[in-house]
């Protein structure tokens, strides 16, 4: 910013475009693998833990990254990352290719906001019909619904932050001799930073509505401050912990009690 362009180098460029594009496409899709699966669990909950297993969650988290790999790769290929002095910094250039930029729109936008509309639009209309019939454990029922409701959340401001940068992705690569001169500069400079936007939101939805992360937040903080505070703290947890478990001697034989009755003092033997 303070040179008024790139001084690194194109290769350095290159990486870091790529780098910011991998995390990019790697949310979204993590976003909507997430949605997958909460519509697999609720929906589809006999066949959960069969879909689900621990070798299948291990394949899906890798066809994840895998797949967003892929969507990322071609941008060496096309010379879509360069340098935009509109928002200083190496980006995703969308007059590169208007059939890469349509792809990406796709895939990073449509298909992943088509599949999670979807999981969960099919989540609530299952929630509404089936509410008052069964009268599930309280606890458990309130706690699937913060953590449906924090994804859902999530995904609302993806879509809303997300929208106005692939839409002017969308219409610069129907027509990009056309379209883009006329784009406004701070038309594309405010959409990009509201998409990146995003990411700060996401933590301040999870501090909101999962109570996890709120403590886990507070005990950052207070580490910040008295780093000794979360040296004890944490050592009473570890206590705690193996105080709560039980001896496998206690659990594994039956325990036997007797009263003895001897010289007129009644002796209870274990």
């Amino acid at each position: 910013m303070f040179h008024n362009g790139w001084t690194m180098g194109s290769l350095h460029c290159q990486l870091s475009g790529f780098v910011m594009g991998l995390s990019v496409i790697g949310s979204v899709f993590n976003i909507t693998a997430i949605a997958i699966n909460r519509y697999c669990y609720i929906c589809h909950s006999l066949r959960y833990d069969r879909l689900y297993s621990r070798q299948n969650t291990c394949l899906y988290l890798l066809l994840t990254w895998v797949l967003t790999a892929l969507a990322t790769v071609p941008n060496f290929l096309v010379g879509s990352l360069k340098y935009d002095p509109r928002v200083f910094s190496c980006t995703f250039t969308q007059t590169a290719s208007s059939s890469y930029t349509v792809c990406v729109v796709l895939i990073h936008f449509l298909v992943p906001l088509g599949v999670v509309s979807f999981c969960y639009l099919r989540i609530w209309t299952l929630v509404i019909r089936v509410k008052g019939r069964v009268r599930p454990n309280p606890k458990v029922r309130a706690a699937d619904l913060r953590n449906f409701l924090t994804m859902f959340v999530v995904f609302v401001l993806f879509a809303v932050c997300w929208a106005p940068l692939n839409f002017i992705g969308l219409a610069v690569a129907v027509n990009p001799t056309r379209v883009a001169p006329n784009v406004p500069e701070w038309l594309f400079v405010t959409s990009y930073f509201m998409a990146y936007f995003n990411s700060c939101l996401n933590a301040v939805v999870y501090g909101l509505l999962n109570q996890n992360f709120r403590q886990e937040y507070k005990q950052i903080l207070r580490a910040l401050c008295t780093p000794r505070a979360l040296f004890t703290e944490s050592s009473r947890y570890n206590t705690e912990a193996i105080k709560s478990k039980q001896s496998p001697a206690g659990t594994n034989n039956n325990v036997k009690e007797a009263n003895v009755y001897k010289g007129g003092v009644t002796h209870t033997i274990f």
